[in-house]
C-alpha cells in the first residue's frame, strides 16, 4: 500500500469530497490598463501578469516581466497573492500559481480562495490539479472573434478537497517529479551544449585546409 493509499484510509475512507469552483473561489477578471496613458506603464511595482510570463519563466510566479504603478490599479485592488490564473481565452490550457499580490492582462480568470477554504486547500495542490482544469478548458469553448471557455460550466467545475494532509503528501510527490524534470532537463541541454561545442570543434577542423594553392597547382592524381 503506497502513502496515499494509507492516507486516505485513514483520513477519507469513504471518499473524498468535491466541490464546483464557484464555491470555492472568487473569481475575476484580468484587464489592460490603458495604453494611451504613459504614466501607467512606467516606475510601476506591481507585477502584470501575460501568457509570456508563464512561456519563459514556467507555473509559479512570484514576479513578472512588466510592472504597472498603482495609479493603473482599478479601485486600488490587487488579486491577492496565493492566486491561480487560468487562461479563458484566446490561448486556452495554461494556468500559473501566483505568490505575490499582482494583477493580469484580460486573457486571465484569477482563482483566489473564499476564507471557508482557506485551511482547506493547499494552493500548490490546487495549482497540480489545474492541468486537469487545464484539459477541460480546452474541450469546452466557445468561439466569436476568439476563443474562450464556457465561464458557466468553468465556473461548476468541481475541484476535489481531500484532507490536507493528503494533499500535502501529493504536491511533495509532485514537486519530487518536477525537480527531477528539471534536474534531467538541464543535464539533456548540457549534452545538448557539449555535443554543439564538439560539433562546431570538428567542423572547424574538417572545413580548415593549410598550405593549399589556389588555381594552376598539382593535380589531386598527379
Amino acid at each position: 500500500m503506497s502513502r496515499i493509499d494509507e492516507l486516505i484510509a485513514e483520513h477519507c475512507p469513504n471518499g473524498v469530497d468535491y466541490f464546483q469552483i464557484q464555491d470555492i473561489f472568487e473569481l475575476k477578471n484580468g484587464y489592460t490598463p490603458s495604453k494611451s496613458n504613459s504614466s501607467f506603464w512606467s516606475g510601476g511595482t506591481i507585477p502584470w501578469f501575460r501568457m509570456e510570463d508563464i512561456r519563459a519563466n514556467g507555473g509559479v510566479l512570484g514576479s513578472a516581466i512588466q510592472n504597472i504603478p498603482i495609479t493603473a490599479v482599478k479601485g486600488g485592488k490587487l488579486f491577492p497573492a496565493n492566486s491561480l490564473l487560468v487562461a479563458t481565452s484566446a490561448t486556452i490550457g495554461e494556468h500559473a500559481l501566483i505568490t505575490v499580490p499582482h494583477l493580469s492582462n484580460q486573457r486571465f480568470t484569477s482563482l483566489s480562495l473564499k476564507g471557508k477554504f482557506l485551511d482547506l486547500l493547499d494552493m500548490k495542490f490546487v495549482y497540480y490539479y489545474g492541468f486537469v482544469l487545464d484539459e477541460w478548458c480546452r474541450n469546452n469553448t466557445t468561439t466569436s472573434s476568439f476563443a474562450s471557455v464556457d465561464m458557466s460550466g468553468f465556473k461548476k467545475f468541481r475541484i476535489p478537497v481531500p484532507p490536507i494532509e493528503i494533499q500535502q503528501e501529493i504536491v511533495r510527490i509532485l514537486d519530487n517529479f518536477t525537480e527531477l524534470e528539471a534536474e534531467l532537463e538541464a543535464e539533456l541541454e548540457a549534452e545538448l551544449e557539449a555535443r554543439r561545442k564538439q560539433y562546431a570543434f570538428f567542423r572547424e577542423k574538417l572545413l580548415t585546409f593549410h598550405d593549399v594553392r589556389w588555381g594552376g597547382g598539382a593535380r589531386l592524381d598527379s
